[in-house]
C-alpha cells in the first residue's frame, strides 16, 4: 500500500487539517505576539463554546438525518435555566471560594442539561417522530416548534434581558506571555475539549457508538439483529439538545446577559460551522467551530467593519475548495 492511500485511511486528505494552524500563523505577522496570543486564546474559547452548541445539531443531523431548526430554542432554554439556578445559588457565586464558584457553575450546567434534554425528549416524541425522512416537513415543523418554545420561555422568564454574571473566581484575567487571558475562557476551553474527547470516544470506541453508526448505515439490518435502534436515536436526539443547553449556559455566562434571541442569533453560526466542517462530522464540527472563533477575533481586531461578514466569506471559500466541507462523513 502506498503512502497516499494510507493517509486517506487514517482520516482523509492532509490539507484540511492544516487550515487551522495556517489561519493562526497568518494572523501573527499583523500584530504583536501578546496581542496575537490574547486573540488566539479568545478565539479558541469562543470556538469551544460554539462547538458545544453546534455538536448537538451535528449529532442530530449527521446520525439521524433530521434538520432541526428549533435547535436555538434549546440553547435559549439552557441560558435561562442558568439564570434561575445561579440566582438561587448567589451565595456560592459571589463567595471567595473557587470550589463554590465551580460548584455553582456545574449545578447550572447540570440543570440546563436536564431541562434541555427533557424538552428534547418531548420534542422528539411529539413532533420529530412524525417527520423522519421528510426534510421539508422537518423544516416547517421545527421552525414552528422554535416559535412556540421561544414564546413559552418569554412566558416563564419575561421579555426583558436578564443578567447572568460570572462567578467571582472566574472574573478577571491572568498574565501569560505578556498577554491577558480571561479566566473564564480557560474554563470554556477545558470544558469544550472534554466534551469533544467524550463524544469521539463514545462514537468510535464504544458498543453504543458502533450500534448508532451501524443504524445510520442500515437500520433494518441492525433491527433484524434484535436491537431497538429507535431507542438509540431518541438518546442521540436528547444528547444533542442537552449539549445545546450546555452551550447556552456557557455563552450566556460569557456574555453576562441573556435575551430571548440568544438561541436564534447563535443558530446562524451553528449552521455555518456545520457546513464548514462537513455535515454530520463531529471532528469537522470541532475544527469548524475553532476556525469561526479564531477568524471572528482576528478580523474584529484587524478590520472591525468586516467582522460581521467574515464567517460567511470563510464558508464560501471553504465550499469553493471542498463543496462537502472540510471533513465530510464518508458515504459508500
Amino acid at each position: 500500500m502506498n503512502a497516499a492511500p494510507a493517509l486517506r485511511l487514517r482520516g482523509g486528505d492532509v490539507a484540511p487539517s492544516l487550515v487551522l494552524p495556517l489561519l493562526a500563523a497568518a494572523a501573527l505577522p499583523a500584530m504583536s505576539f501578546s496581542t496575537w496570543l490574547t486573540l488566539t486564546v479568545a478565539g479558541v474559547a469562543m470556538g469551544m463554546m460554539l462547538f458545544l452548541m453546534a455538536s448537538g445539531l451535528t449529532l442530530i443531523f449527521g446520525l439521524m438525518d433530521v434538520l432541526n431548526f428549533a435547535h436555538g430554542a434549546f440553547i435559549t432554554l439552557g441560558a435561562y435555566v442558568a439564570v434561575s439556578v445561579l440566582a438561587a445559588l448567589a451565595g456560592w457565586s459571589v463567595a471567595e471560594s473557587w470550589w463554590l464558584n465551580l460548584a455553582a457553575l456545574l449545578v447550572a450546567l447540570g440543570a440546563a442539561i436536564v431541562a434541555s434534554g427533557t424538552l428534547g425528549f418531548v420534542f422528539e416524541r411529539v413532533i420529530i417522530r412524525r417527520v423522519y425522512g421528510a426534510h421539508l416537513r422537518q423544516i416547517l415543523v421545527t421552525v414552528g416548534g422554535l416559535i412556540v418554545a421561544e414564546q413559552l420561555i418569554v412566558a416563564l422568564w419575561g421579555p426583558n434581558p436578564l443578567p447572568l454574571p460570572k462567578p467571582a473566581s472566574f472574573r478577571g484575567s491572568i498574565i501569560l506571555g505578556g498577554a491577558a487571558i480571561e479566566k473564564y475562557r480557560i474554563i470554556a476551553v477545558a470544558l469544550g475539549l472534554a466534551v469533544y474527547l467524550a463524544l469521539h470516544f463514545v462514537l468510535n470506541r464504544t458498543r453504543i457508538g458502533l450500534l448508532v453508526r451501524a443504524g445510520v448505515e442500515n437500520r433494518e439490518m441492525v433491527e433484524a439483529l434484535g436491537y431497538r435502534i429507535h431507542r438509540l436515536f431518541i438518546g442521540v436526539f436528547v444528547a444533542g439538545t442537552a449539549l445545546a443547553g450546555m452551550g447556552g449556559v456557557m455563552w450566556g455566562v460569557y456574555q453576562e446577559l441573556v435575551t430571548r434571541a440568544i438561541g436564534a442569533d447563535m443558530t446562524i453560526l451553528v449552521f455555518i460551522i456545520l457546513i464548514i466542517g462537513g455535515l454530520g462530522s463531529v471532528g469537522g464540527c470541532f475544527v469548524g467551530a475553532l476556525l469561526v472563533g479564531l477568524l471572528t477575533n482576528y478580523v474584529a481586531f484587524l478590520a472591525p467593519k468586516l467582522a460581521l461578514g467574515s464567517n460567511i466569506m470563510l464558508m464560501a471559500a471553504i465550499l469553493l475548495w471542498r463543496p462537502r466541507g472540510l471533513f465530510p462523513v464518508a458515504k459508500e
